[in-house]
């Protein structure tokens, strides 16, 4: 069970809501490094999927335009 405290409505602090400050004005520094045909073929025999060269082509540029 979770506590619960009650409190008093002058206890309240209230603050307006400002878009601004939930929004990142930069963009994280990341590295993104290229996924190989290769790769992919070993997530997918681990997750016991069935693939042929031509779907791992097409999910490898799929990631790629994703990631950019």
């Amino acid at each position: 069970m979770k506590k619960v405290t009650i409190v008093k409505s002058n206890e309240v602090e209230v603050k307006s809501f400002i878009l601004n400050e939930f929004i990142q004005t930069e963009a994280k520094n990341s590295t993104m490094r290229k996924i190989t045909k290769k790769e992919l073929g070993r997530v997918a025999d681990r997750l016991k999927l069935n693939y042929s060269d031509k779907e791992i082509n097409f999910a490898k540029k799929l990631i790629q335009q994703l990631c950019k």
